[in-house]
Protein backbone atom coordinates (compact mmCIF):
# COMPACT_ATOMS: atom_id res chain seq x y z
CA UNK A 1 0.00 0.00 0.00
CA UNK A 2 1.26 3.69 -0.66
CA UNK A 3 2.53 5.52 1.94
CA UNK A 4 0.24 8.38 3.05
CA UNK A 5 -0.67 10.38 6.04
CA UNK A 6 -4.45 11.42 6.74
CA UNK A 7 -3.74 15.06 4.75
CA UNK A 8 -1.75 13.52 2.12
CA UNK A 9 -4.82 10.98 1.43
CA UNK A 10 -7.20 14.00 1.98
CA UNK A 11 -4.96 15.73 -0.50
CA UNK A 12 -5.49 12.61 -3.18
CA UNK A 13 -9.15 12.57 -3.06
CA UNK A 14 -10.08 16.12 -3.82
CA UNK A 15 -12.30 16.20 -6.42
CA UNK A 16 -11.72 18.81 -7.89
CA UNK A 17 -9.48 20.09 -11.41
CA UNK A 18 -7.08 22.03 -9.65
CA UNK A 19 -6.35 21.34 -5.91
CA UNK A 20 -3.68 22.56 -3.72
CA UNK A 21 -1.38 21.29 -0.87
CA UNK A 22 -0.52 23.81 1.24
CA UNK A 23 1.57 22.82 4.29
CA UNK A 24 4.89 23.24 6.36
CA UNK A 25 8.10 22.68 6.05
CA UNK A 26 8.96 18.87 6.21
CA UNK A 27 5.06 18.06 6.08
CA UNK A 28 5.65 15.72 2.65
CA UNK A 29 4.21 18.80 0.26
CA UNK A 30 6.20 17.15 -2.91
CA UNK A 31 5.93 13.07 -1.35
CA UNK A 32 1.90 14.16 -1.76
CA UNK A 33 2.34 15.58 -5.22
CA UNK A 34 4.38 12.68 -6.47
CA UNK A 35 2.05 10.12 -5.20
CA UNK A 36 -0.82 11.82 -7.17
CA UNK A 37 1.32 11.33 -10.58
CA UNK A 38 1.82 7.91 -9.68
CA UNK A 39 -1.59 7.29 -8.87
CA UNK A 40 -2.25 9.01 -12.76
CA UNK A 41 0.32 6.87 -14.32
CA UNK A 42 -1.85 3.20 -13.19
CA UNK A 43 -5.08 5.33 -14.18
CA UNK A 44 -3.73 6.90 -17.31
CA UNK A 45 -1.46 5.12 -19.23
CA UNK A 46 0.65 6.61 -22.46
CA UNK A 47 -0.63 10.36 -21.36
CA UNK A 48 2.13 12.52 -20.52
CA UNK A 49 2.35 14.65 -17.82
CA UNK A 50 4.40 17.75 -16.33
CA UNK A 51 6.43 18.77 -13.02
CA UNK A 52 7.17 22.48 -12.68
CA UNK A 53 9.40 23.77 -10.09
CA UNK A 54 10.48 27.40 -9.93
CA UNK A 55 14.31 26.24 -10.55
CA UNK A 56 16.07 23.73 -12.84
CA UNK A 57 18.23 23.28 -9.49
CA UNK A 58 15.40 22.25 -7.58
CA UNK A 59 13.79 19.53 -10.20
CA UNK A 60 17.33 18.16 -9.90
CA UNK A 61 17.59 18.26 -6.05
CA UNK A 62 13.96 17.79 -4.89
CA UNK A 63 11.60 16.12 -7.74
CA UNK A 64 13.62 13.82 -9.14
CA UNK A 65 15.13 11.64 -5.51
CA UNK A 66 11.25 11.94 -4.82
CA UNK A 67 9.69 10.56 -7.52
CA UNK A 68 12.07 7.62 -7.36
CA UNK A 69 11.27 6.82 -3.99
CA UNK A 70 7.49 7.36 -4.69
CA UNK A 71 7.22 5.12 -7.80
CA UNK A 72 9.41 2.45 -5.40
CA UNK A 73 6.38 2.79 -3.04
CA UNK A 74 3.40 2.51 -5.74
CA UNK A 75 5.15 -0.21 -7.38
CA UNK A 76 6.57 1.40 -10.28
CA UNK A 77 9.97 2.35 -11.34
CA UNK A 78 11.46 5.86 -12.40
CA UNK A 79 13.85 5.90 -15.34
CA UNK A 80 15.19 9.11 -14.88
CA UNK A 81 16.38 11.52 -17.92
CA UNK A 82 18.49 14.08 -16.40
CA UNK A 83 19.66 15.30 -19.31
CA UNK A 84 16.79 15.45 -20.96
CA UNK A 85 14.69 16.97 -18.17
CA UNK A 86 12.26 13.68 -17.99
CA UNK A 87 11.08 11.17 -16.05
CA UNK A 88 9.78 7.42 -17.40
CA UNK A 89 7.46 5.55 -15.15
CA UNK A 90 7.30 2.02 -16.05
CA UNK A 91 5.59 -1.39 -14.49
CA UNK A 92 8.14 -3.82 -14.52
CA UNK A 93 9.19 -3.47 -18.28
CA UNK A 94 5.60 -1.85 -19.19
CA UNK A 95 5.69 1.78 -20.09
CA UNK A 96 3.02 3.87 -18.26
CA UNK A 97 4.04 7.70 -18.58
CA UNK A 98 6.48 10.18 -19.41
CA UNK A 99 7.04 13.39 -16.93
CA UNK A 100 8.08 16.28 -18.62
CA UNK A 101 10.13 18.54 -16.22
CA UNK A 102 10.09 22.25 -16.67
CA UNK A 103 11.72 25.02 -14.80
CA UNK A 104 8.97 28.40 -14.31
CA UNK A 105 11.93 30.85 -14.23
CA UNK A 106 10.73 32.00 -17.47
CA UNK A 107 7.24 31.10 -18.38
CA UNK A 108 7.32 31.62 -21.86
CA UNK A 109 9.22 29.33 -22.21
CA UNK A 110 6.31 26.44 -21.21
CA UNK A 111 5.57 25.50 -25.21
CA UNK A 112 5.45 23.12 -27.22
CA UNK A 113 3.83 19.80 -25.70
CA UNK A 114 0.67 18.39 -24.34
CA UNK A 115 0.20 16.89 -20.73
CA UNK A 116 -2.68 15.46 -19.10
CA UNK A 117 -1.52 16.05 -15.71
CA UNK A 118 0.71 18.59 -13.78
CA UNK A 119 2.43 18.80 -10.24
CA UNK A 120 3.25 22.46 -9.55
CA UNK A 121 6.05 22.28 -6.78
CA UNK A 122 6.44 25.35 -4.61
CA UNK A 123 4.61 27.64 -6.55
CA UNK A 124 4.12 30.65 -3.90
CA UNK A 125 7.60 30.85 -4.11
CA UNK A 126 7.38 32.85 -6.80
CA UNK A 127 6.56 36.45 -6.96
CA UNK A 128 2.67 36.55 -7.91
CA UNK A 129 2.82 37.91 -11.21
CA UNK A 130 4.98 35.53 -12.44
CA UNK A 131 3.31 32.92 -10.55
CA UNK A 132 0.12 33.21 -12.70
CA UNK A 133 1.88 33.76 -15.99
CA UNK A 134 3.17 30.03 -15.20
CA UNK A 135 0.02 29.09 -14.46
CA UNK A 136 -1.39 30.28 -17.32
CA UNK A 137 0.86 28.68 -19.38
CA UNK A 138 0.90 25.25 -17.61
CA UNK A 139 -3.18 25.64 -18.34
CA UNK A 140 -2.58 25.86 -21.97
CA UNK A 141 -0.47 22.57 -22.18
CA UNK A 142 -3.50 20.50 -20.28
CA UNK A 143 -4.84 19.04 -23.54
CA UNK A 144 -5.54 15.82 -24.01
CA UNK A 145 -8.56 14.66 -25.26
CA UNK A 146 -9.59 11.60 -23.58
CA UNK A 147 -12.97 10.47 -22.17
CA UNK A 148 -13.10 10.80 -18.56
CA UNK A 149 -9.35 12.50 -18.05
CA UNK A 150 -9.27 15.62 -16.00
CA UNK A 151 -6.89 17.59 -17.40
CA UNK A 152 -6.16 18.46 -14.03
CA UNK A 153 -3.35 20.38 -12.15
CA UNK A 154 -1.50 19.67 -8.77
CA UNK A 155 0.06 21.98 -6.50
CA UNK A 156 1.76 22.09 -3.58
CA UNK A 157 3.67 24.44 -1.55
CA UNK A 158 4.28 26.47 1.71
CA UNK A 159 2.59 29.30 2.53
CA UNK A 160 4.42 32.58 1.26
CA UNK A 161 2.12 35.43 2.30
CA UNK A 162 -1.27 36.32 0.79
CA UNK A 163 -0.01 35.46 -2.83
CA UNK A 164 -1.16 33.44 -5.96
CA UNK A 165 -2.06 30.13 -4.30
CA UNK A 166 -4.05 32.22 -1.02
CA UNK A 167 -5.95 34.26 -3.96
CA UNK A 168 -6.59 31.32 -6.21
CA UNK A 169 -7.06 28.53 -3.79
CA UNK A 170 -9.21 30.26 -1.01
CA UNK A 171 -10.19 33.98 -1.70
CA UNK A 172 -11.36 33.45 -5.13
CA UNK A 173 -13.41 30.66 -4.46
CA UNK A 174 -15.22 32.00 -1.30
CA UNK A 175 -16.08 35.02 -3.55
CA UNK A 176 -17.50 32.93 -6.85
CA UNK A 177 -19.16 30.00 -6.23
CA UNK A 178 -18.10 28.55 -9.91
CA UNK A 179 -14.29 28.20 -8.75
CA UNK A 180 -15.37 26.40 -5.28
CA UNK A 181 -15.93 23.58 -7.56
CA UNK A 182 -12.73 24.06 -9.72
CA UNK A 183 -10.31 24.81 -7.19
CA UNK A 184 -10.06 22.57 -4.03
CA UNK A 185 -7.66 22.98 -1.06
CA UNK A 186 -6.07 20.80 1.30
CA UNK A 187 -3.90 22.85 4.10
CA UNK A 188 -1.60 20.67 6.61
CA UNK A 189 1.06 21.27 9.42
CA UNK A 190 4.59 20.20 9.88
CA UNK A 191 2.87 17.66 12.84
CA UNK A 192 1.04 15.82 10.53
CA UNK A 193 4.10 14.17 9.47
CA UNK A 194 5.69 13.90 12.55
CA UNK A 195 6.58 10.46 12.26
CA UNK A 196 8.79 10.91 9.09
CA UNK A 197 11.13 14.23 10.51
CA UNK A 198 13.89 13.38 12.86
CA UNK A 199 13.17 14.15 16.82
CA UNK A 200 14.14 17.56 17.20
CA UNK A 201 13.08 18.68 13.81
CA UNK A 202 10.13 20.68 15.00
CA UNK A 203 11.63 21.69 17.92
CA UNK A 204 14.51 23.52 15.96
CA UNK A 205 12.19 25.30 13.71
CA UNK A 206 10.42 26.67 16.70
CA UNK A 207 13.85 27.85 18.43
CA UNK A 208 14.65 29.29 14.62
CA UNK A 209 11.53 31.29 13.48
CA UNK A 210 9.64 34.27 14.70
CA UNK A 211 5.60 33.98 15.70
CA UNK A 212 4.44 34.49 12.04
CA UNK A 213 6.83 32.24 10.27
CA UNK A 214 5.58 29.52 12.47
CA UNK A 215 2.22 30.30 11.66
CA UNK A 216 3.63 29.58 7.83
CA UNK A 217 6.35 27.14 7.96
CA UNK A 218 5.22 24.95 10.91
CA UNK A 219 1.11 24.79 10.68
CA UNK A 220 0.90 26.09 6.95
CA UNK A 221 -1.32 28.52 7.72
CA UNK A 222 -1.63 31.86 5.55
CA UNK A 223 0.22 35.07 6.87
CA UNK A 224 1.86 37.82 6.73
CA UNK A 225 5.34 37.12 5.75
CA UNK A 226 6.92 40.71 4.73
CA UNK A 227 8.98 42.66 7.43
CA UNK A 228 6.14 42.69 9.56
CA UNK A 229 2.24 43.92 9.51
CA UNK A 230 1.79 47.72 9.42
CA UNK A 231 -1.34 46.95 11.21
CA UNK A 232 -0.35 43.79 13.72
CA UNK A 233 -3.00 44.43 16.03
CA UNK A 234 -6.39 44.25 13.53
CA UNK A 235 -8.45 41.11 13.87
CA UNK A 236 -11.18 40.76 11.35
CA UNK A 237 -13.09 39.24 14.36
CA UNK A 238 -12.46 41.52 17.25
CA UNK A 239 -12.53 44.56 15.00
CA UNK A 240 -15.90 42.97 12.89
CA UNK A 241 -19.05 45.53 13.33
CA UNK A 242 -21.89 44.45 11.48
CA UNK A 243 -22.99 48.05 11.38
CA UNK A 244 -24.80 49.70 8.50
CA UNK A 245 -25.64 52.85 6.93
CA UNK A 246 -28.58 54.26 8.43
CA UNK A 247 -31.02 56.95 7.23
CA UNK A 248 -30.06 60.17 6.65
CA UNK A 249 -27.08 59.23 8.85
CA UNK A 250 -23.91 61.67 8.38
CA UNK A 251 -21.19 59.99 6.65
CA UNK A 252 -17.05 60.53 6.66
CA UNK A 253 -15.26 59.47 3.69
CA UNK A 254 -11.77 58.80 3.47
CA UNK A 255 -10.23 59.70 -0.41
CA UNK A 256 -7.29 58.38 -1.90
CA UNK A 257 -6.25 59.91 -5.34
CA UNK A 258 -4.86 57.72 -8.41
CA UNK A 259 -6.06 58.41 -11.79
CA UNK A 260 -8.21 54.82 -12.30
CA UNK A 261 -7.47 53.42 -9.14
CA UNK A 262 -9.53 56.03 -6.86
CA UNK A 263 -10.24 54.75 -3.38
CA UNK A 264 -12.83 55.44 -0.69
CA UNK A 265 -13.26 54.28 2.41
CA UNK A 266 -17.25 55.52 3.95
CA UNK A 267 -17.70 55.99 7.92
CA UNK A 268 -20.49 56.46 10.19
CA UNK A 269 -19.70 57.30 13.68
CA UNK A 270 -21.47 54.93 16.61
CA UNK A 271 -20.76 56.22 20.36
CA UNK A 272 -18.32 58.56 19.41
CA UNK A 273 -16.05 56.16 17.26
CA UNK A 274 -15.38 55.50 13.22
CA UNK A 275 -16.81 52.17 11.84
CA UNK A 276 -16.66 51.27 8.23
CA UNK A 277 -19.65 50.54 6.66
CA UNK A 278 -18.64 50.75 2.76
CA UNK A 279 -15.77 51.08 0.67
CA UNK A 280 -15.27 52.48 -3.41
CA UNK A 281 -11.78 51.25 -5.14
CA UNK A 282 -11.08 51.71 -8.49
CA UNK A 283 -12.91 55.15 -9.64
CA UNK A 284 -11.61 56.14 -12.50
CA UNK A 285 -11.39 59.91 -11.61
CA UNK A 286 -12.24 62.52 -9.28
CA UNK A 287 -15.47 63.82 -11.25
CA UNK A 288 -17.10 60.83 -11.25
CA UNK A 289 -16.19 59.79 -7.43
CA UNK A 290 -18.04 63.45 -6.63
CA UNK A 291 -20.83 62.46 -8.64
CA UNK A 292 -20.82 58.91 -6.81
CA UNK A 293 -20.56 60.39 -3.26
CA UNK A 294 -23.49 62.69 -4.24
CA UNK A 295 -25.84 60.22 -6.01
CA UNK A 296 -25.44 57.19 -2.50
CA UNK A 297 -25.00 59.35 -0.01
CA UNK A 298 -25.95 63.34 -0.60
CA UNK A 299 -28.85 63.01 -2.76
CA UNK A 300 -30.52 60.33 -0.06
CA UNK A 301 -30.38 62.75 2.59
CA UNK A 302 -26.86 61.59 4.54
CA UNK A 303 -24.78 64.88 5.17
CA UNK A 304 -21.44 64.61 3.66
CA UNK A 305 -17.66 65.51 4.81
CA UNK A 306 -14.45 64.26 2.48
CA UNK A 307 -11.28 63.69 3.93
CA UNK A 308 -8.96 63.63 0.90
CA UNK A 309 -5.13 63.44 0.16
CA UNK A 310 -3.65 66.49 0.90
CA UNK A 311 -1.63 66.33 -2.61
CA UNK A 312 -5.23 66.83 -4.02
CA UNK A 313 -4.37 70.19 -4.08
CA UNK A 314 -2.07 69.59 -6.92
CA UNK A 315 -2.21 67.69 -9.43
CA UNK A 316 -5.30 67.00 -11.37
CA UNK A 317 -7.05 62.99 -11.76
CA UNK A 318 -8.76 65.35 -14.40
CA UNK A 319 -7.68 68.14 -15.64
CA UNK A 320 -3.97 69.39 -14.86
CA UNK A 321 -5.35 72.86 -14.81
CA UNK A 322 -7.77 71.83 -12.03
CA UNK A 323 -7.24 70.73 -8.57
CA UNK A 324 -9.10 67.64 -6.82
CA UNK A 325 -10.23 69.43 -3.83
CA UNK A 326 -11.55 72.10 -6.26
CA UNK A 327 -13.28 69.06 -8.22
CA UNK A 328 -14.78 68.04 -5.06
CA UNK A 329 -16.11 71.43 -3.61
CA UNK A 330 -17.68 72.43 -7.12
CA UNK A 331 -19.77 68.82 -6.61
CA UNK A 332 -21.04 70.82 -3.65
CA UNK A 333 -19.12 68.19 -0.90
CA UNK A 334 -17.50 69.35 2.15
CA UNK A 335 -13.93 68.85 2.17
CA UNK A 336 -11.56 68.46 5.05
CA UNK A 337 -8.05 68.88 4.37
CA UNK A 338 -4.57 70.01 6.14
CA UNK A 339 -2.52 71.66 3.94
CA UNK A 340 -0.15 69.01 4.32
CA UNK A 341 -0.53 65.21 4.59
CA UNK A 342 0.58 63.79 8.21
CA UNK A 343 3.50 61.84 8.38
CA UNK A 344 2.94 58.28 7.06
CA UNK A 345 3.89 57.27 10.72
CA UNK A 346 1.39 59.50 12.12
CA UNK A 347 -1.38 58.12 10.13
CA UNK A 348 -0.50 54.73 10.97
CA UNK A 349 -0.26 55.22 14.45
CA UNK A 350 -3.67 57.13 14.20
CA UNK A 351 -5.13 54.00 12.96
CA UNK A 352 -3.48 52.03 14.82
CA UNK A 353 -4.03 53.49 18.55
CA UNK A 354 -7.31 53.28 17.40
CA UNK A 355 -7.36 49.47 16.23
CA UNK A 356 -6.06 48.43 20.39
CA UNK A 357 -4.86 50.56 22.44
CA UNK A 358 -2.87 50.12 25.79
CA UNK A 359 -5.86 49.43 27.40
CA UNK A 360 -6.87 46.53 25.20
CA UNK A 361 -9.69 48.25 23.84
CA UNK A 362 -10.85 48.51 20.16
CA UNK A 363 -12.62 51.88 18.82
CA UNK A 364 -11.85 51.41 15.17
CA UNK A 365 -14.30 48.66 14.04
CA UNK A 366 -15.13 47.75 10.29
CA UNK A 367 -18.18 45.32 8.63
CA UNK A 368 -15.63 43.43 6.90
CA UNK A 369 -18.91 41.98 4.73
CA UNK A 370 -19.33 45.36 3.08
CA UNK A 371 -15.61 46.59 3.38
CA UNK A 372 -13.70 42.89 2.38
CA UNK A 373 -10.54 45.29 0.55
CA UNK A 374 -9.85 47.44 3.56
CA UNK A 375 -9.88 44.10 5.46
CA UNK A 376 -7.29 42.60 3.24
CA UNK A 377 -5.34 45.71 3.28
CA UNK A 378 -5.48 45.87 7.22
CA UNK A 379 -4.98 42.49 7.44
CA UNK A 380 -1.82 42.41 4.69
CA UNK A 381 -0.34 45.25 4.31
CA UNK A 382 3.60 44.97 5.73
CA UNK A 383 6.36 47.35 5.63
CA UNK A 384 8.94 47.01 2.73
CA UNK A 385 12.72 46.74 3.12
CA UNK A 386 12.76 50.83 4.20
CA UNK A 387 10.67 50.24 7.22
CA UNK A 388 7.43 52.09 5.15
CA UNK A 389 4.57 50.61 4.34
CA UNK A 390 4.18 48.25 1.45
CA UNK A 391 2.94 50.28 -2.03
CA UNK A 392 3.85 46.84 -4.15
CA UNK A 393 1.16 44.55 -2.72
CA UNK A 394 -1.81 46.89 -4.35
CA UNK A 395 -3.53 47.30 -1.03
CA UNK A 396 -2.22 50.33 -0.32
CA UNK A 397 -4.76 53.07 -1.68
CA UNK A 398 -7.63 51.73 0.75
CA UNK A 399 -6.02 51.46 3.59
CA UNK A 400 -4.47 55.32 2.67
CA UNK A 401 -8.22 56.40 2.21
CA UNK A 402 -9.14 54.73 5.47
CA UNK A 403 -6.19 56.48 7.39
CA UNK A 404 -6.91 60.25 5.93
CA UNK A 405 -10.12 60.39 8.15
CA UNK A 406 -8.59 58.52 11.60
CA UNK A 407 -5.45 60.94 11.12
CA UNK A 408 -7.74 64.16 10.77
CA UNK A 409 -10.44 63.47 13.18
CA UNK A 410 -8.44 61.21 15.81
CA UNK A 411 -4.83 62.51 15.20
CA UNK A 412 -1.98 61.08 17.64
CA UNK A 413 -1.46 63.93 20.50
CA UNK A 414 2.39 64.22 20.62
CA UNK A 415 2.85 65.43 24.63
CA UNK A 416 5.65 67.78 25.01
CA UNK A 417 7.43 68.87 27.95
CA UNK A 418 7.01 72.64 29.70
CA UNK A 419 10.61 73.73 30.28
CA UNK A 420 10.05 76.52 32.81
CA UNK A 421 13.27 79.10 33.37
CA UNK A 422 13.77 80.22 37.10
CA UNK A 423 15.85 82.92 37.77
CA UNK A 424 18.12 82.77 40.87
Amino acid sequence: MPSLNIPQARFLELPHKYRAYVAGFGSGKTWAGCASTCRNAWEWPKVNQGYFAPTYPQIRDIFFPTIDEVAFDWGLKADIKEANKEVHLFSGSQYRTTIICRSMEKPSNIVGFKIGHALVDELDVMQAVKAEQAWNKIIARMRYKVDGLKNGIDVTTTPEGFKFVYQRFHKQPQERAALGKLYGMVQASTFDNAANLPDDYIQSLYESYPKQLIDAYLRGQFTNLTAGSVYPDFDRRLNHSNASLQAREPVLIGMDFNRLAMAAVVYVLRDGWPVAVDEITDGRDTPYMAKLFNERYKAKGHAVQVFPDASGQNASSKNATESDLSILRAHDLTVRVNSTNPAVADRVNAVNALILNGEGERRYLVNTDRCPKLTDALEQQAYDKNGVPDKSSGVDHVIDAAGYVIANKWPIVKRTAKVETFRW
